[in-house]
């Protein structure tokens, strides 16, 4: 099945491409890889999911935001490939959550990235993985995810 239609099937759509925030691109390719950016948590132009997980967030929050975080990731790459599909293996994604110090549920929180790549993609959506605390993100966003993707 097409992961677009998967999307679909699950109820979620694409948002659009995240306008870069600083000077950067979305997406780099370098032969049969493309390095997605650290995103953040946009829903229809705008922030969601703003503060700390553990703090002003639940863990169950930090793993939505880290799902939609993916999606907008995934809206880059869309963009950089047109088609969804030409993604042959997530590679690696590096996930920053934004908590306090005492903080240690950073990978049930960057699940909500993982488990829905591998929803997605299958095997081919298996990939490794950092999951981080950091004291602060970009606009107090909650999470900020990267990834490694190999495409046709």
């Amino acid at each position: 099945m097409k992961v677009e239609a998967k999307l679909a099937e699950m109820g979620l759509e694409l948002p659009s491409a995240p306008k870069p925030v600083a000077n950067y691109v979305r997406t780099v390719r370098a032969g049969n890889l493309l390095f997605v950016s650290g995103h953040g948590p946009y829903r229809d132009g705008k922030l969601q999911f703003l503060g700390k997980v553990g703090g002003d967030l639940t863990v169950e929050e930090g793993h939505q935001a880290a799902r939609l975080v993916a999606l907008n990731c995934l809206a880059s790459v869309k963009e950089a490939l047109g088609d969804l599909d030409r993604v042959k293996r997530v590679v690696k994604l590096l996930g920053m959550v934004n908590c306090p110090p005492e903080f240690g549920q950073q990978p049930e929180v960057i699940n909500g990235a993982s488990d829905l790549l591998v929803e997605l993609y299958g095997d081919a959506g298996r990939h490794a993985r950092s999951a981080v605390g950091m004291n602060a993100l970009p606009r107090g966003i909650a999470v900020e995810i990267e990834m490694v993707l190999e495409v046709e």
